[in-house]
């Protein structure tokens, strides 16, 4: 599975930007992962089997995740921005039958998102 994302750059707050993930090969779940600088690893948002989409309560009713398979893309809509959402942000998936893509094995290089107040 190959990821490579794109889209991030520099908003103000209150502003949007769309992530995009371009994804080469099969995966069972896909995701959206952000880390700011000094913390740890979060998870945003979660396709899991092509289900109901999950958000971590921090990005939930700001962002959206949705896929395009005609176009193998992954997108992540985030409104309303804020300073704390600034981070870099990876698309990550699994290929494995059960994952729901809490330690996802594929990862993307990363887009940086920065939110200035």
């Amino acid at each position: 599975v190959q990821l490579v994302e794109s889209g991030g750059g520099s908003v103000q707050a209150g502003g949007s930007l769309r992530l995009s993930c371009v994804v080469s090969g099969f995966t069972t779940c896909i995701a959206w992962f952000r880390q700011a600088p000094g913390k740890g690893r979060e998870g945003v948002a979660f396709i899991i089997d092509d289900g109901r989409p999950t958000y971590a309560d921090s990005v939930k009713g700001r962002f959206t995740i949705s896929k395009d398979n005609t176009k193998n893309t992954l997108y992540l809509q985030m409104d309303s921005l804020k300073p704390e959402d600034t981070a870099m942000y990876y698309c990550a998936a699994s290929r494995a039958w059960g994952s729901t893509c809490v330690q996802p094995p594929y990862w993307g290089q990363g887009t940086q998102v920065t939110v200035s107040s």
